[in-house]
């Protein structure tokens, strides 16, 4: 299927390991122009050289402004941004206890007002030239409150929120927001932590992630890691369509048991 993305211009935030590299790599093949960011150098450049030729970035940190707008500038010198995907995001595991203030208003920096200063920028220009489409990366855990990463649970959902009050400014346009829900997905980081505790309890990596979904994640319908790549077609399906605002899109492997 043809999405029409040939040479049309996408910011993924922070798009150097994780969902965000699958969803930029997803774009990428589909022919689109990829645009992202980050604050490791090393690993930024890896990652464009994973994503593919038509992939550009710089190092920016979007908790300031002046990235923010820094990333968005270079992303306009190829062309208008018609698709902006919010993907930054910190979490951790931790004891309600042990959060400090300082670390929740962390939380929200990364985790909201990343999304906040590139969604002013772009949505704007978007609104201007009544087109284009953003989505914001949330997780099962927005509305499967995890207790044990609370600020990450909280920020989470209020992306939802955020993304909700945004599409409602686009009513009667052409332009759409939109927000992907992902579940438990097995990305670098995830597959390191479980390999960490693979190798202490001396099992294989597959025992441990069924063990995780046995007594974690229970509701879980595939009982197993989602492929990034699996979010990266998401995105872009959800993008694409224009009878698709103001939406969710659950793709968490049926750990939420309802419907909707």
């Amino acid at each position: 299927m043809d999405y029409g993305l040939t040479n049309k211009v996408v910011i993924v935030t922070g798009a150097a390991t994780g969902i965000g590299k699958a969803i930029a790599k997803a774009f990428h093949d589909e022919g689109a122009i990829v645009i992202t960011n980050g604050r490791d150098e090393a690993k930024l450049k890896q990652a464009l050289a994973d994503i593919g030729e038509r992939a550009h970035g710089i190092r920016a940190d979007l908790t300031r402004a002046e990235d923010a707008q820094a990333l968005f500038d270079f992303a306009v010198s190829f062309g208008p941004v018609e698709y902006l995907v919010n993907n930054i995001g910190i979490f951790e595991s931790k004891s309600f206890f042990e959060f400090d203030d300082a670390r929740w208003f962390e939380y929200f920096d990364s985790n909201i007002m990343t999304a906040v200063r590139m969604c002013r920028l772009a949505l704007r220009q978007m609104l201007g030239r009544n087109a284009g489409s953003i989505l914001f990366i949330s997780s099962d855990a927005a509305v499967k409150a995890i207790p044990w990463m609370a600020p990450y649970s909280m920020t989470k959902a209020a992306q939802l929120g955020l993304a909700r009050s945004l599409a409602e400014i686009t009513k009667g346009t052409k332009v759409r927001v939109n927000t992907l829900m992902p579940g438990p997905t097995a990305t670098e980081s995830v597959r390191t932590y479980f390999g960490q505790i693979a190798e202490q309890k001396g099992v294989t990596l597959d025992e441990v992630v069924t063990n995780y979904f046995k007594k974690e994640e229970p509701s879980s319908l595939i009982q197993t890691l989602i492929d990034p790549a699996s979010h990266g077609r998401a995105a872009i399906a959800v993008m694409t369509n224009p009878a698709i605002n103001g939406s969710v899109l659950r793709c968490e492997g049926g750990i939420v048991r309802s419907s909707f």
